[in-house]
């Protein structure tokens, strides 16, 4: 056989826009760290578009050694009717990040960004157990879903979810239907920190080229963990406020980092590793 018709196996994100993903910089990464044949590309995709290209994936992808797809905004609800079967996290949270296309041509969907922000949580600080307190989320948008239904299955004892506009937070709490979980109002948020476990900031609130997220932290117990899913800065002004009053903090590159692992382990064969060297890879300009 040609080197032509030996084809390595692929995959990619979709989105739209996707030119600002990470995720080839982390996926190539690993494939150059592991040795292993494979690309991995931005796949910039129109919403009008996405059935299509799903279909086609499920009908010739195999004969081009497509392995699957990541799934960024705004496709991660929108692919759920076009899957064959999705996983548990994928279905209580009402969205798919990550597809693999099956060798009889069908597609398989999974969430793992809760994945991802636990496996972030216990490396980052493997003290923290998910059973040391009530939890504030802040934000109510679809990464705040994935955290609240990992948070929950993991064993949170209760779970106060604070957003600007409280009909999305009440929307939240109704969908995820558990008697731990309760709403706070925007406006009491530093008062709602005393007796709190962990506080997460899924808001973009504090990212770059956003406004600061103002909140006071006198409240907060000084044994609880503080972490905020933006990576860029890496250091928020949350985790910075935080770490100055002594509090564990844990930054939100990690997510994006652990998040990746089991579709690249589905892809290309290997259980990749987060590490030092990836942490730099990934931020780099």
């Amino acid at each position: 056989m040609s080197g032509d018709d030996i084809l390595a196996p692929r995959a990619g994100v979709i989105g739209w826009p996707v030119q600002h993903s990470r995720s080839p910089r982390l996926h190539g990464y690993w494939l150059k760290q592991y040795g292993l044949p494979g690309r991995y590309d931005l796949l910039p995709l129109p919403p009008e578009d996405l059935g299509g290209f799903l279909q086609e994936l499920k009908r010739s992808g195999q004969a081009e050694n497509f392995r699957g797809v990541n799934v960024t905004i705004p496709h991660k609800q929108a692919v759920l009717p076009f899957l064959d079967e999705i996983d548990h996290a994928a279905k209580r949270i009402g969205a798919a990040n990550t597809l693999i296309l099956r060798e009889d041509g069908s597609l398989f969907g999974q969430n793992t960004d809760g994945y991802g922000f636990l496996q972030n949580l216990r490396e980052s600080q493997p003290q923290w157990q998910p059973s040391a307190g009530p939890g504030l989320v802040l934000g109510a948008g679809g990464s705040a879903r994935a955290i609240c239904v990992a948070l929950l299955d993991a064993g949170l004892p209760a779970l106060t979810i604070i957003n600007r506009s409280p009909e999305r937070a009440e929307a939240l709490a109704k969908a995820l239907d558990d008697p731990r979980v309760s709403i706070g109002a925007w406006e009491d948020r530093a008062d709602l920190l005393e007796g709190a476990g962990l506080l997460v900031n899924t808001t973009s609130l504090g990212m770059s080229g956003q406004p600061a997220l103002d909140i006071a932290l006198d409240a907060l117990p000084i044994q609880a963990l503080v972490t905020d899913i933006v990576y860029a800065p890496l250091e928020t002004g949350l985790l910075a406020a935080a770490r100055a009053r002594g509090n564990l903090v844990v930054d939100g590159l990690g997510m994006l980092l652990h998040q990746g692992r089991p579709g690249f382990a589905a892809w290309f064969g290997q259980w990749p590793e987060v590490t030092p060297g990836l942490r730099e890879a990934v931020l780099a300009d």
